[in-house]
């Protein structure tokens, strides 16, 4: 059934709801074989073979339910979490709100999710060998009452040790608006004792650690973003989570408090991409997040220095099978600029 026919039924249910009857409907969805990678797109990143650039963000699947499904619909991997050490309700509802006529959401979530321990479990017996099925990142964070109190650090040691054996790669969140304190992270001296923990708790031979940043940065702040990534050889910086700014809206919803994503983020996250880059060069692969809806908006972000591109938001207007659209999207450009793989696109434009 097309999308667009059932979309006005989903629109008419509160956006929290919608979320979890899409879950559900995932959850009967039947576990297909791990993707072949395409000649085109399949793309190495951190040592990890990607079969396609395009991933799902985390966010939408908070407890491990269904990302092992995801690649069905067209993904290349996909991120689940963000998972705390232990279970959390998150911020009131509502928390989730769809600004339709600017085709965004905002979201005060705020961690909720079931705890690292039942998701390791349920994770555990689904999770083919780490390699053998498809690409599945965690995205880990700070309980509340940590993160307030200064205590985050070791919540995100926590993580690296409870959830490294079923990760491809394990994604450290110092992005989101609605914990209070996390960002403070993202100061130099912090991130700097962050990093540090965390990889010194990554035991040898673990996943690639990736960091997710958020778009709200000074200047002064990417620069020591990006020094403190190489200083601590962080293997991948996903850029960027939802804003905190609000542009230009003209939805109702437009000055509920929470993370801002969807089409009024693409020019500020692909603005900061292009300032890591500048930075980075290809020392660092970039992952680019935020406002992408289309082949033509992944293909800027990856020749503007991205290796791999995510999206969640879009989801909502677009469908579930977006991820396969922007494939061919993606492939269709390649083909006209004589462009062979995604390696040889990844930031061409400087």
């Amino acid at each position: 059934m097309s999308y667009r026919l059932i979309r006005p039924l989903l629109f008419a249910l509160d956006a929290e709801r919608a979320h979890h009857l899409s879950l559900a409907a995932l959850r009967m969805m039947p576990t297909r074989a791990p993707l072949a990678p395409d000649p085109m797109l399949a793309t190495m990143v951190a040592g990890i073979r990607f079969p396609n650039p395009v991933g799902l963000a985390a966010g939408y699947d908070k407890d491990g339910r269904i990302a092992h499904k995801m690649h069905g619909l067209g993904f290349g991997f996909a991120e689940l979490g963000t998972l705390t050490p232990l279970a959390q309700p998150g911020n009131p509802q509502p928390r989730l709100f769809r600004l339709v006529e600017d085709k965004a959401v905002i979201n005060r979530f705020g961690f909720n999710n079931g705890g690292q321990g039942a998701a390791a479990d349920r994770i555990a017996r689904y999770r083919r060998p780490v390699g053998d099925g498809p690409v599945i990142g965690i995205n880990i964070g700070a309980n509340k009452d940590a993160a307030a109190a200064g205590r985050g650090i070791a919540d995100y040691v926590t993580g690296v040790t409870c959830m490294a054996q079923l990760a491809d790669y394990l994604t450290v969140n110092i992005s989101s608006p609605n914990t209070p304190g996390l960002r403070a992270l993202q100061d130099r001296s912090a991130l700097d004792a962050l990093l540090s923990a965390v990889m010194a708790a990554r035991a040898p031979g673990g996943p690639p650690i990736f960091l997710k940043v958020a778009p709200d940065l000074e200047p002064a702040d990417v620069e020591d973003i990006a020094a403190a990534c190489i200083d601590h050889r962080v293997d991948a910086l996903i850029v960027s989570n939802t804003t905190i700014t609000r542009p230009a809206l003209r939805s109702a919803h437009a000055r509920e408090a929470g993370g801002l994503s969807g089409a009024p983020l693409t020019d500020l996250s692909l603005s900061r991409l292009r300032d890591f880059r500048r930075l980075l060069g290809d020392r660092l692969p970039l992952i680019g997040v935020g406002g992408i809806a289309t082949g033509a908006q992944a293909y800027a972000r990856i020749r503007a220095g991205a290796s791999l591109i995510q999206l969640y938001s879009a989801l909502v207007y677009e469908g579930p099978y977006l991820a396969r659209r922007i494939n061919r999207e993606l492939k269709a450009l390649m083909a006209r600029d004589g462009v062979a793989t995604i390696a040889d696109l990844v930031g061409i434009d400087g």
